[in-house]
């Protein structure tokens, strides 16, 4: 080996031995990098696990104050309307039944206390004729009564009150109604509904601005308050129970519900178009055929088929009197309702519904106080009345700047009188006879059609309606506790022609995504074409024929007019 490689090779390991603790010190530098990098890395994993817990504890804060807030499971809304009515009337001159009576046992008892030697045979023998007539209820028995009393019947005539045809009106007529809503979501698949409700008119405590105050009244269903109609009629301020009822839904995993208490059967569709109000749920009733607050009980069936999108089934069982206990003095029977209901479709542009009902024992008068006829109560059992009706309501919507609704509802009644009738109505039984004149039981049907359409201008939320309803000479409905003041028009024998404007204010909601504020201004008229509308009890007579000697319970009218506006608050 020279010298110069020896050079080279100690020169190359002085470099090397001068170069290793340069690599060793990169070496470090990158390790302490990567474990600086490392640390980093577990401290955001540890300060994000920290954060999580912080969230899932959060979480269950929330879960659990969630649990006790009363909106997780209560819902308490409302609505308030004030009302003003101008009313206008026309009625026939006729002999009035009640009246008659009454003037001919004040007379007897007047002429009894002046001579009681000479009159009392017959006011002895006047009594004992009231007192057979009441006794006296089915057909054969009051056609035996009349056969007998001939003389005393013909005495009458000289008591006839006569009412000369004259025109009601009231020029100013305020309510105030005030409803509650409560939803209670109760347990899983369990909930409770409730709405009370208070109708009042101004200065007034009962309800005779709608009655005739005290003198004989012009319809049956506005004779008086009853179980059917309370809340409904203007009456006092009491804030009644109009609805109460629980509903099972899900039972058994199956799309099946069950609900009972006091039913969601007044305000059905398509009326709620006129009121303003959002469209019945699965609860609601047809409004052509019912629209009385029952007491019952329904079990429905929701199955999901793709081509009946929205379809469901229910049965309906009612219960629109209770007699008591049986006894010597009661035969009097419940009055009960059954109903079927088939909804092939429920969308919002089309629904379609199906619909029969019957009703078992009809009674004569309802359970009233304080009417023109005294404190009312059922008497007799006058027979069964069937219902079907088939109606549809659609909505199209981008109609020029709005949407367009209509709909068009038609309904069949068919009344199965017993041998029945009624002393206190004059033996008059199930849609048959008149006063003092009855009829042998025969069925009787009649019709009713029920059209409207209501476009809703989107730019402005005015929305103009116009509805358009016929009944038939013997058409016979369930639907005294509608919102007409006259009488439910659905159940009218002739004709009815309603126009309506609604403006909604564009206030932002508060309360809830459904609350508004909004006047409606509307005008309804009245064309009556037989008597009798909403009246099961007696027949039919024809308006124009009627005659001052004609005797009946109720005064008839030919035309009525309601000129309304309201101011309505819905929370």
């Amino acid at each position: 080996m020279n010298g110069k490689r020896v050079g080279r090779l100690v020169s190359g390991t002085l470099l090397l031995a001068l170069a290793a603790p340069v690599v060793a010190m990169a070496d470090d530098q990158a390790l302490q990098k990567q474990v600086d990098e490392l640390t980093k890395a577990v401290r955001m994993l540890e300060e994000k696990q920290a954060q999580q817990k912080k969230v899932e504890e959060l979480t269950r804060k929330v879960d659990r104050l969630e649990e006790k807030s009363l909106s997780r499971w209560l819902t308490i809304g409302g609505d308030y309307r004030f009302r003003i009515d101008s009313l206008r009337g026309e009625t026939k001159a006729y002999t009035d039944v009640n009246n008659t009576f009454a003037n001919a046992q004040n007379q007897m008892n007047s002429a009894f206390l002046s001579n009681p030697t000479l009159y009392g045979p017959q006011v002895a023998a006047f009594q004992a004729f009231s007192n057979q007539m009441r006794q006296t209820t089915t057909y054969a028995g009051a056609m035996a009564f009349l056969r007998n009393n001939q003389q005393m019947m013909g005495g009458l005539q000289s008591f006839a009150q006569t009412v000369p045809s004259y025109k009601p009106q009231n020029d100013t007529l305020y309510t105030n109604r005030l409803g509650l809503n409560i939803h209670a979501k109760a347990t899983k698949d369990v909930s409770v509904n409730i709405r009370l409700l208070a109708y009042k008119t101004f200065g007034s405590q009962d309800d005779s601005a709608v009655t005739n105050s005290g003198s004989t009244p012009f319809f049956a269903d506005r004779t008086g308050v009853f179980d059917g109609t309370l809340g409904h009629v203007p009456s006092t301020s009491l804030l009644d129970v109009d609805r109460a009822y629980a509903t099972w839904s899900n039972i058994a995993d199956q799309p099946v519900w069950f609900s009972v208490g006091r039913r969601p059967s007044t305000g059905g569709a398509p009326s709620n178009l006129r009121t303003n109000d959002e469209r019945p749920g699965n609860g609601g009733t047809p409004a052509l055929l019912v629209d009385y607050a029952f007491d019952g009980m329904t079990l429905g069936w929701a199955p999901d088929i793709e081509s009946l999108p929205g379809s469901y089934a229910k049965i309906c069982y009612g219960r629109g009197f209770e007699s008591g206990f049986e006894n010597p003095g009661n035969s009097i029977k419940d009055t009960d309702m059954l109903g079927v209901a088939i909804i092939p479709i429920d969308t919002d542009p089309l629904r379609v519904w199906l619909q029969w009902d019957r009703g078992f024992n009809i009674f004569d008068f309802p359970t009233m106080s304080n009417t023109a006829f005294g404190n009312t109560a059922p008497s007799v059992n006058l027979g069964s009345i069937d219902w079907y009706g088939v109606g549809a309501l659609s909505t199209i919507k981008d109609v020029g700047p709005g949407k367009l609704n209509f709909f068009g509802d038609a309904g069949v009644s068919i009344t199965h009188p017993n041998n029945s009738v009624s002393a206190n109505a004059g033996f008059q039984g199930l849609l048959t006879g008149s006063p003092f004149q009855p009829e042998a039981p025969t069925d009787k049907t009649g019709w009713a059609a029920y059209v409207g359409v209501r476009y809703d201008y989107t730019p402005t939320r005015t929305k103009l309606g116009f509805e358009y309803n016929h009944g038939s000479k013997n058409w016979i409905t369930f639907t005294p506790a509608a919102d007409d003041l006259w009488t439910s028009k659905l159940g009218t024998r002739g004709n009815v022609y309603e126009t309506y404007l609604i403006q909604e204010l564009n206030l932002k909601p508060v309360s809830s995504y459904l609350s508004k504020v909004f006047f409606r201004l509307g005008y309804q008229y009245y064309d009556f074409e037989y008597t009798g509308s909403n009246n099961w009890v007696g027949a039919p007579q024809k308006i124009s024929s009627i005659k001052s000697s004609d005797m009946m319970l109720l005064t008839p009218l030919a035309k009525a007019y309601d000129i309304y506006g309201t101011f309505e608050v819905k929370f």
